[in-house]
């Protein structure tokens, strides 16, 4: 019998450490990277650079630089600064020669805003290096910017860089850059932090854009029919010096000194109180209502003729292009009036209400998240009422800053004569523009864009809408594709995208040339169509108007009527009724 074969032993393989593995791995990494002659660098991360803080001691020596709005608002606001103690300046205009200069120190791709401000402010830099001597150790020392930043899906996130590569590049590395950011404001946890971001700061802005949104509306609404040229643009620097003036005198309101002292030693008491005195005098009180009802009885004083046929442009757009009043949007509005057209501008105040709502948007999507991403089992119902309550709570207080933000635009517009248009609804504005572009997708004024094409058009608020926006702007594209939607469902709108860049100011005023030919022609149908049915002549309603001057003041209220858009129609059909009855 044959013995069975012997079976061999396999010898045990030593088992590895984790840290040897790591180490076998890393060696046999440099031995491929060696054989195909590439060198192995260490990684290293971006970090974001660490700025020299801008510190409360420094801010009675220490310019802060701002703009990026209309001049407006930026006086007002500047005004507001300097209420609060704050040495401020404005950074002039963008024009062409900074989008160049944005385009050469900067990195290539970013958007028209981009190279526009970035390159504004180099600009601005070197003019006072080697146009006024301001020394570079001074420049560095006793001067920052102040600008905002996003975190958004399109370039604007990437502004901050930007701004720090541009001024390295330029020569003024280590210039300070103040950010604030469009989501999740400034960190203000250092209590010695040079730009105090308290209630104050706050409301003087609010207040400043508010006035300047209803000061830049009437000036466009009531210039393209003024008698004497020029007379609008007067009296608005009368007012907005008066204003600027207003806010400049303006002091926190604070509490009584007997009521500081018995409250001080309870902290959050203190500061209940302390918002409640500033609250109440911002809700009750006439500071800045005074001066506006004064410009409202100077701008009544214009001599106007609404007999003239304007057709009115509404624009919109992303938010720098429309607001822009320089190159940066082909100065558009300027373009806009010396072809004859009544101009309505966007006022900043939606775009600041439609960040509450896309806040409280943001909540709801959010609700029964918790922190490990998942939502508690549906039994927890203790958790499920803690979650419901947070929220209620949250979507309560931003409720409440909707109203009282909109009561006080609503004060405003009243205390300056009251025909100025009112804020827009973002509820209805969310009804409008979901259908076509989802209001859960953020970036940019998301489906605003949509929602405002519709909303102005329906409502005989416009007889074209203009969408500025730069070149390549990622949310605007996709509001545009939308855009298509619309216009195939609504045939009566007249819609012009426009994208602006540093050049093309002739091809883009070609076009919108074409556009506003067919507004035009529509404002034209409109009026004749309303003499017809009301019986009178435009000569004849010219005549009455200049037997009656309550007819021609600048701030004339002229009743809205169904189907009728353009403001000398309106008088037309508003006179006529007169007409018939006297």
């Amino acid at each position: 019998m044959v013995p069975p074969t012997a079976t061999a032993t396999p010898t045990a393989r030593p088992k590895l450490s984790e840290a040897d593995i790591r180490q076998r791995v890393a060696a046999e990494r440099a031995r491929l990277l060696s054989e195909s002659g590439v060198e192995a660098k260490p990684r290293a991360h971006f970090q974001r650079p660490v700025e020299r803080p801008f510190t409360r001691a420094e801010r009675g020596e220490t310019t802060i630089w701002f703009g990026g709005l209309t001049l407006r608002h930026e006086r007002l606001c500047k005004a507001a600064f300097h209420s609060l103690g704050y040495r401020t300046a404005l950074v002039p205009t963008p024009d062409v020669r900074a989008f160049q200069l944005g385009k050469e120190f900067g990195n290539n791709g970013q958007c028209n805003p981009t190279y526009f401000t970035v390159g504004n402010l180099v600009q601005h830099l070197q003019r006072m290096r080697d146009e006024q001597g301001v020394p570079l150790a001074e420049i560095l020392d006793k001067h920052v910017f102040l600008t905002a930043g996003a975190c958004g899906p399109c370039r604007f996130g990437m502004y901050e860089a930007e701004y720090r590569l541009a001024l390295r590049n330029a020569g003024f590395d280590g210039f300070r850059v103040i950010l604030f950011q469009q989501k999740g404001g400034m960190n203000q946890a250092d209590l010695e932090a040079g730009l105090e971001m308290n209630l104050d700061f706050f409301m003087g802005i609010l207040n400043g854009i508010m006035i300047g949104d209803l000061m830049n509306e009437v000036g466009y609404q009531i210039r393209p029919f003024e008698v004497v040229p020029g007379e609008t643009d007067r009296v608005l620097e009368e007012c907005v010096s008066l204003l600027e003036g207003r806010f400049t005198e303006r002091r926190p309101t604070e509490l009584g000194a007997a009521l500081d002292r018995v409250l001080r030693a309870a902290k959050p008491l203190h500061t209940l109180a302390n918002y409640a005195v500033k609250f109440s005098d911002q809700l009750t009180g006439d500071y800045y209502l005074e001066p506006l009802r004064e410009c409202a009885r100077k701008l009544q004083a214009i001599e106007c003729d609404y007999t003239r046929v304007r057709p009115i442009v509404k624009i919109t757009g992303e938010f720098w292009a429309q607001t822009t009043e320089g190159d940066g949007n082909f100065k558009m509005f300027d373009f806009l009036q010396g072809e004859g057209a009544q101009v309505l501008v966007e006022p900043i105040a939606t775009w600041l209400n439609y960040m509450l709502w896309q806040a409280k948007q943001g909540m709801r999507s959010r609700k029964g998240i918790e922190g490990g991403g998942t939502a508690p089992p549906w039994w927890r119902l203790d958790r499920w009422a803690a979650i419901e309550s947070r929220f209620r709570l949250k979507s309560w207080k931003i409720d409440l800053a909707q109203r009282i933000f909109t009561r006080e635009y609503d004060r405003c517009r009243e205390a300056l004569g009251g025909t100025t248009h009112v804020m827009a609804s973002q509820l209805e504005m969310q009804r409008l523009g979901h259908p076509y572009y989802n209001s859960n997708a953020q970036g940019g004024e998301g489906h605003l864009e949509v929602a405002k094409n519709i909303y102005y058009s329906n409502k005989d608020l416009c007889h074209m809408v203009l969408s500025l926006k730069p070149f390549g702007c990622m949310p605007s594209t996709q509001s545009d594709g939308a855009q298509a939607a619309v216009v195939s469902h609504f045939k009566d709108i007249i819609y012009l995208p426009v994208e602006t860049s540093g050049e093309g100011a002739v091809n883009a005023h070609s076009r919108v040339q074409m556009a506003l030919g067919e507004a035009r022609g529509k404002a034209r149908n409109e009026i004749a169509a309303v003499c017809e049915r009301s019986g009178v002549t435009l000569d004849a309603v010219q005549a009455y108007a200049v037997e009656h001057p309550e007819l021609r003041r600048g701030l004339l209220h002229i009743p809205e009527y169904k189907g009728i858009v353009g403001t000398a129609a309106r008088f037309v059909r508003y006179v006529a009724e007169h007409m018939a009855t006297a």
